[in-house]
């Protein structure tokens, strides 16, 4: 039984998540299909990518993932399918792919040309379902399109090295529903230009300059109650992903309010870190 992935900006509101699972299961009714995320804010490539890079690897090899992010077919945005590590990325050339395989990049990709295929406002439902069902019935990519290589790369969204190694400078990739913000600084690129010095985390007004590994990470046990940091304490950690992290401890935007009410971040600001 095939599985297929699902990570749009379709929102819920609407008939098209319903519309695409109703059109995989017509087509290929023994046919296991997964949500990755249907709330990534519209267009935002970098937000997809975090996230579905971060969640294809526990899906097991062969599965098929349908990208329904900016989606229009367009000269400079082709239809594609880009299989990484064994798995199956159906899409637009858009960057999201370049994003996903920063290791060693696509093991193949294809563009896809469907026989008398036509150019639709709802691409996910009338193209990518086509080759995700094609896939998952067994078909071969030679059938659905051909050799490409014009991928598109966003990798001027990778953290910018400076001032000899003593400063990264990166960028707010994605924002969770807690409101709290995720660098593109991995904590392997954070080790490996830190060399044991400190360092301070500059973000607009506020400066940090220890990361936890855990979110309560900073609250000493050992104190009382009343003596120590808590909910509203500005934090910043590895997360599960290994990026670095920046947060509000038990951010809640009704009550003690987030990272991005305290400083008014949002999408790709700018993050120093300074190594001293």
């Amino acid at each position: 039984m095939a599985t297929i992935t699902l990570t749009t900006d379709f929102g819920r509101k609407d008939h098209f998540v319903a519309t695409v699972k109703g059109t995989i299961l017509t087509e290929v009714a023994q046919t296991t299909i997964v949500d990755i995320s249907h709330e990534i804010s519209p267009f935002k490539i970098t937000e997809c990518a975090y996230i579905l890079k971060h969640a294809y690897r526990s899906f097991p090899v062969g599965t098929i993932h349908i990208i329904g992010i900016d989606a229009e077919w367009s000269p400079e945005n082709e239809h594609i399918v880009a299989v990484i590590e064994g798995h199956y990325f159906i899409g637009a050339n858009n960057g999201v792919i370049s994003l996903i395989a920063t290791e060693n990049g696509p093991e193949a990709l294809w563009e896809i040309n469907l026989p008398d295929q036509t150019i639709s406002s709802f691409p996910v439902r009338d193209i990518f379902v086509k080759v995700a069902c094609h896939l998952a019935r067994g078909g071969t990519l030679e059938v659905v399109g051909k050799p490409f290589n014009r991928l598109k790369d966003l990798r001027h969204f990778e953290p910018r090295i400076t001032n000899g190694g003593a400063t990264i400078v990166g960028n707010i990739i994605y924002i969770d529903r807690y409101g709290n913000v995720v660098t593109n600084i991995h904590k392997t690129l954070f080790e490996a230009y830190r060399n044991g010095r400190d360092f301070e985390i500059i973000v607009r007004t506020a400066t940090i300059r220890t990361i936890h590994h855990s979110y309560n990470g900073g609250i000493n046990y050992d104190l009382d109650k009343k003596k120590r940091h808590g909910p509203g304490d500005l934090l910043a950690l590895f997360n599960s992903t290994g990026h670095i992290e920046l947060a509000i401890y038990k951010s809640d935007l009704d009550t003690v309010g987030s990272i991005l009410t305290l400083l008014g971040l949002k999408h790709l600001d700018v993050i120093t870190i300074n190594f001293l």
